[in-house]
């Protein structure tokens, strides 16, 4: 599969850390870097059972990211065999899915099923993604107000803003890269 990221990746992110160079000041989680804004909210998600950072979901003004970065290789891209199963995914749980032609490229919208107060509902949400060099960094849009081109782009300014340090230890594509809770200094 062919690589997938918008012509102007290099320069206008999401970066490579060997592209941006010194980051500072940044949040650290392993393979995702995170440039700090006041009214950003930064959270780290933990699969309970064993006690691993699984995403990095950023907050502001009631929308979320949620950011996953995943090993890749130097040709294959891994955007499109995602979006497949993302699509198959959502459709077997009684979701609806369409691809779209966002701002970084192709992106699937989707209606996944939620309940909420007994009733069952569609809850927008957007999917992103792009493959790096050696890495493919996964990001899910959700909230209120997705549609409105404002909030959209906003979003999507702060995917591209978030910087993968993919390490030298070899892993084969599509294991998640490594991330950890930075330590307070």
């Amino acid at each position: 599969m062919p690589k997938i990221a918008p012509f102007d990746r290099e320069s206008n992110g999401p970066f490579d850390i060997s592209e941006i160079g010194l980051l500072t000041p940044y949040l650290d989680f392993d393979s995702i870097r995170i440039a700090p804004k006041p009214g950003l909210i930064v959270r780290a998600d933990v699969d309970e059972v064993n006690k691993r950072v699984v995403a990095i979901t950023l907050e502001e003004d009631g929308h979320k990211l949620q950011l996953q970065a995943f090993a890749a290789s130097k040709i294959d891209g891994l955007w499109e065999p995602t979006m497949a199963a993302i699509q198959q995914a959502v459709v077997d749980q009684g979701g609806s899915v369409e691809r779209l032609d966002g701002a970084l490229g192709p992106e699937i919208k989707a209606g996944v099923p939620v309940v909420e107060d007994g009733l069952r509902l569609l809850r927008e949400s957007r999917f992103l993604g792009v493959d790096g060099p050696r890495w493919f960094l996964r990001g899910v849009l959700s909230g209120p107000d997705l549609s409105h081109e404002p909030r959209y782009q906003a979003l999507v300014e702060l995917f591209r803003s978030v910087c993968v340090s993919r390490g030298e230890t070899p892993l084969p594509p599509g294991d998640l890269l490594p991330l950890s809770i930075p330590v307070q200094q």
